[in-house]
């Protein structure tokens, strides 16, 4: 089945207020198309790759003046290299492999799930944890950048991968979800780059339409998602996510796979 307007919707509206909660956005976009019907057609991968930058300009709306920080351009670029040289080698067997295989979303939900629950009970921020972006050292930086292209795996997700790296290598809390914010925009540009550069004569009129659709409906919820996520993390651990990605990896599990 094609994919309508109103699933459009639907689908940016989980990637809007997923992409930034470390519970996979990637995840969530197939397995609930799976559920709506929709068939993983090529259109239907790249539609899930492409919303993606609806939300991560979002991120651009909100903290446009960290990208007029030299300091802090400089940690990007360092932390997005990994991901680039990774995501350029593996892009094939991300679309035809891992974004076909259930199972493997549904295991990674679980298995990050259970690992985000044990991180948090063994966790401890220091009293010396840094919390500025800017005088990161550049080889926490890369860390997290290799921390990131775990993400490449659907169901890993992008933002519990930098976040974690994060908090291992001393962040605090609050700078490491800002920082894996700020580092989605060249990732997810880049990887929604390639995908057009690749796909995009491919697309009929009607098809782009659902895209757009999809896409503007991710910038909106996402702008929503993170304000909330923020102030989360602020006063709360990720406890609640873990216990949340082994309920739905059962759920997804049950109804898709058994």
């Amino acid at each position: 089945m094609e994919l309508s307007l109103a699933q459009s919707v639907l689908l940016g509206c989980v990637e809007g207020l997923t992409e930034f909660l470390p519970v996979s956005s990637t995840a969530h976009l197939i397995m609930i198309s799976q559920l709506l019907g929709v068939e993983q057609t090529a259109f239907m991968k790249s539609f899930e790759i492409i919303i993606q930058l609806g939300s991560i300009l979002a991120v651009v709306a909100l903290y446009w003046r960290s990208f007029l920080e030299w300091e802090v351009i400089k940690r990007l670029a360092v932390a997005f290299m990994p991901t680039a040289i990774i995501g350029l080698v593996l892009y094939k067997v991300v679309k035809t492999v891992f974004m076909e295989s259930y199972g493997l979303i549904v295991a990674m939900l679980l298995l990050g799930g259970i690992a985000l629950i044990l991180f948090e009970r063994w966790h401890t921020e220091k009293d010396d944890a840094r919390a500025e972006i800017s005088t990161m050292p550049y080889t926490t930086c890369m860390l997290i950048g290799v921390c990131q292209s775990l993400a490449m795996v659907p169901g890993v997700s992008r933002s519990a991968a930098t976040v974690v790296g994060g908090l291992l290598l001393g962040m605090r809390r609050a700078a490491i979800v800002q920082f894996s914010f700020l580092l989605a925009v060249p990732t997810m540009a880049a990887a929604t780059g390639l995908d057009v550069v690749k796909n995009a004569a491919m697309f009929s009129a009607e098809q782009t339409s659902v895209l757009a659709v999809g896409f503007v409906t991710a910038f909106v919820m996402a702008i929503v998602a993170m304000r909330s996520f923020l102030a989360y993390v602020k006063k709360h651990s990720f406890t609640a996510f873990g216990v949340y990605r082994i309920v739905i990896a059962v759920i997804f599990g049950s109804l898709l796979l058994w």
